[in-house]
């Protein structure tokens, strides 16, 4: 597995807290039906798993090692949610056996993922004939904000720089036909949405986040150490977060890109 860029601060958790299949997973939400098994690879915390076991048979919920797996445990504990079971599993071999699952579902992880050709093909293996294999990925290079502040400018440079470094592919999203393609899938459907935040509230989460992210996250810490940004570099990107959220002008787009392939 490639190194995963932004690591679990509870910055990055705010933002992975807020997701569910309405904003995340539309594009998938016509194929959840009663008797589907689903597995959610790379649960994160958990909010889109939930919604999954609300709406299907049984989920299974992977997370790369014990520690990223146990908040989405933790949430579905807390709920009350019983149709989900648990595993830590590299997406790269998965310890599944072939045709075990309806649909197979990645949100924002091939991204990550150090070979997501590789990734693609496991979520085939495992999933049954007439199954889908689902993914959602955000596409950085497509990004796009106003007002135009070069402090964002170079937050967008130096994270693009730290997730290749880390062995991901920042611009996946634009990336996952190719990459379905050759994974072998010959009936593959693409489409796109975006995350789009322009009022007040969204201004103040999103930009208040990043503006954490950018200084207690993994990522901060990465590009510290290795020398790509220094602290008082990445304080004048936190504060340019803070100036972007409170300008009631303020605009920002988050583009995906999307497949659900047919085995």
């Amino acid at each position: 597995m490639a190194i995963y860029t932004h690591g679990h601060h509870d910055s990055v958790l705010r933002s992975h807290n807020n997701r569910t299949v309405e904003n995340s997973a539309a594009y998938l939400a016509a194929h959840l039906t009663a008797d589907v098994r689903l597995l959610d690879v790379g649960a994160g915390p958990g909010t889109i798993t939930m919604d999954f076991a609300r709406r299907v048979a049984h989920v299974t919920a992977t997370e790369i090692d014990a520690d990223a797996l146990s908040l989405s445990q933790s949430l579905a504990a807390g709920q009350g949610v019983t149709n989900i079971d648990f595993s830590v599993e590299d997406v790269h071999a998965l310890s599944f056996a072939d045709d075990t699952f309806d649909i197979v579902h990645a949100h924002q992880v091939l991204q990550h993922v150090d070979d997501p050709v590789r990734a693609l093909r496991e979520m085939r293996r495992v999933t049954a004939p007439g199954g889908l294999v689902a993914a959602r990925d955000a596409d950085y290079a497509g990004f796009t904000w106003f007002p135009l502040l070069p402090e964002l400018d170079e937050w967008l440079r130096l994270y693009r720089e730290a997730a290749r470094a880390n062995g991901g592919e920042p611009d996946a999203g634009r990336r996952l036909l190719l990459w379905a393609r050759a994974a072998g899938f010959t009936d593959v459907t693409a489409t796109a949405s975006v995350w789009c935040y322009a009022t007040t509230e969204e201004r103040e989460w999103w930009g208040g986040m990043w503006a954490d992210r950018i200084l207690e996250s993994a990522l901060a810490r990465q590009l510290e150490r290795d020398g790509l940004a220094t602290r008082a570099e990445l304080q004048r990107i936190s504060d340019a977060w803070r100036a972007w959220a409170a300008d009631g002008d303020g605009w920002y787009l988050v583009p995906h890109g999307e497949i659900i392939c047919r085995v």
